[in-house]
Formats: structure tokens, C-alpha cells, sequence
């Protein structure tokens, strides 16, 4: 019983074995290596539009995966980079590129984090300029002064 058990978990590995020989190295989605240069080079440019801080070619999300699956469509077609570009611009607005073209709808994205970087330090200044206005020393009264004085005369005596 034991060497039939044995034979069979000897046939089981084999067969796992034969299994990894039939493997093969996974084939380019295209078989076009100008369109696969295209393709990626394309993914660098644009942004994925779930992950929004990642480009196409960094992204695994799905919809990253088709929208890299319709460049590839287009550039099969014979499509420029800029045609494919204004493609998706126009359908997804310039949000899809990952360096946005300097544009007057896109001003503030480019020119918003130097402007908050100047109002900050403004009110940086403004705020520090009133602690120090406030820190002066100011003169005392003499109803100020005398309790001053009571208070050390009773220090040095206890």
C-alpha cells in the first residue's frame, strides 16, 4: 500500500514537472515593436485617471489597462503621438496628460502652490511682526511697580 501511495506522488511531481517545460514567456501584446515603443512611450506622457498621481505605464488599475489597449488600437492604425494625444485631451480633457500644457484654464495649476507659497510667507512675516510688537517691554505703572515690590520684598523674607 505504501509503495503504491509513493508511485503516485512520484507521478503526481512528474507530471507538475512536465507541466513548467510546456511554460513559455509571456508575448508582447503586439507583435509590432514600433507600435509597442509608441505605446509606451504614450504611457509615460499621460496619467491614469484612477490613480491620478501615477502615469499609464506606472498604473495597473484597469482602466489604465484599456486606456493603454486604445493607444495601442490607434497608434496600429498609423496614428502620431500628438494625434493620439488631442484624441484623449478632447475626450478626457487636459487632466489626462501628466504634464499639462501652460494654458490659461491650466494657470493655476502651474502658477497656484508659488502663489500659496508667497501667501504663506506674508502672513509668516505679518504674524511674526506682531509677536515681536507685542514682546516690547512696556514701562510699568506705579500700581504695577509698587505690587512688584511688595512681591520681593516678601520673597527676601520668607
Amino acid at each position: 500500500m505504501k509503495l503504491h501511495l509513493t508511485f503516485r506522488l512520484i507521478a503526481l511531481l512528474f507530471l507538475m514537472q512536465s507541466f513548467s517545460l510546456w511554460a513559455q514567456d509571456a508575448r508582447p501584446m503586439e507583435n509590432d515593436a514600433v507600435v509597442e515603443v509608441q505605446v509606451q512611450r504614450l504611457s509615460e506622457q499621460l496619467r491614469c485617471l484612477v490613480c491620478q498621481n501615477q502615469t499609464l505605464a506606472d498604473s495597473h488599475a484597469e482602466l489604465a489597462q484599456d486606456l493603454k489597449q486604445e493607444i495601442r488600437e490607434m497608434a496600429a492604425k498609423g496614428m502620431s503621438d500628438q494625434a493620439i494625444i488631442d484624441y484623449l485631451v478632447a475626450r478626457y480633457g487636459d487632466f489626462v496628460r501628466y504634464r499639462p500644457p501652460l494654458k490659461s484654464t491650466t494657470v493655476l495649476l502651474w502658477l497656484g502652490p508659488f502663489a500659496l507659497l508667497l501667501v504663506g510667507g506674508f502672513g509668516l512675516f505679518i504674524a511674526l511682526r506682531r509677536r515681536e510688537k507685542l514682546a516690547t517691554d512696556t514701562p510699568l505703572n506705579e500700581e504695577e511697580s509698587r505690587k512688584v515690590s511688595e512681591l520681593l520684598k516678601m520673597d527676601k523674607e520668607s
